[in-house]
């Protein structure tokens, strides 16, 4: 599995998701308003990898201002923090991540130099903890996989939706990783197609059995038996509801 997302060398470097399947591409950037547009264009996409990425762009814009008085410091990154949250202004692990920051830009005593590099240890830190939150999913999914089980899933809750490992797809790696048998059908989940073109990506670069289907082939297969289990991501979780990608709804009624 390869990072969707990794800060190196006081630089955000993710996979280009917009050109997948066809080339493996990376993104180096040096700046917050490159991150920004990125997540804007899709470039990189998922909850939890949008989360690090808007943590990165907002530790590249202490760097760029960490020369700064720290009045003036702090004036840019309250700009900063509106730039990013406007890249994609529904995106709640984005919010979540520019807020956990500028509540350190704006608590901290230290100078625009000390304050950057807690920044960036944070946003390290949260790239982190998010592998390994995505990893104890799996370790607990992987209990309700059998050997020989084939899940379904709906659109791309994998290592590409997250920093690595993935949330919906954790459980059939870990069951893997544990020596059962499992394969995957993506649903292409239209119209943006992120099952046809990063879930069977995913799988197939890491060497897991996967088929692409219609999204209106899902119901049709589990009648005929051919699916064991469905896992997908969810978007928002409330008190009553669950909310992902369109499309889900029915792959739920189905598999009921």
């Amino acid at each position: 599995m390869i990072p969707s997302i990794e800060w190196v060398d006081n630089k955000v470097k993710m996979i280009d998701q917009t050109v997948l399947p066809y080339e493996l591409k990376f993104l180096e950037f040096d700046n917050y308003r490159d991150v920004a547009k990125s997540i804007t264009e899709m470039n990189i996409r998922g909850a939890p990898a949008i989360g690090a990425a808007a943590a990165m762009g907002m530790a590249l814009a202490t760097i760029e201002y960490r020369d700064l008085p720290k009045e003036e410091f702090l004036d840019k990154m309250d700009d900063a923090a509106k730039h990013m949250k406007n890249a994609r202004p529904t995106a709640s692990n984005l919010f979540w991540a520019v807020n956990k920051i500028m509540n350190i830009v704006k608590t901290s005593s230290g100078n625009p130099k000390e304050i950057s590099k807690e920044v960036i240890e944070e946003a390290e830190l949260i790239a982190q903890e998010d592998v390994n939150v995505n990893k104890s999913i799996g370790k607990h999914g992987a209990e309700i996989l059998e050997d020989r089980d084939t899940v379904l899933t709906h659109c791309n809750a994998g290592s590409l939706a997250t920093v690595q490992y993935g949330t919906a797809l954790a459980p059939v790696r870990a069951a893997i990783e544990q020596g059962k048998h499992i394969s995957v059908i993506a649903d292409e989940t239209r119209p943006r197609l992120q099952g046809a073109r990063l879930t069977a990506y995913e799988c197939h670069y890491d060497k897991i059995p996967v088929n692409v289907i219609a999204d209106n082939s899902a119901g049709l297969l589990m009648r005929l038996g051919k699916v064991d289990k469905v896992i997908v991501g969810t978007d928002r979780v409330s008190s009553d509801a669950v909310f992902n990608k369109i499309g889900t709804y029915h792959v739920a009624l189905a598999a009921k």
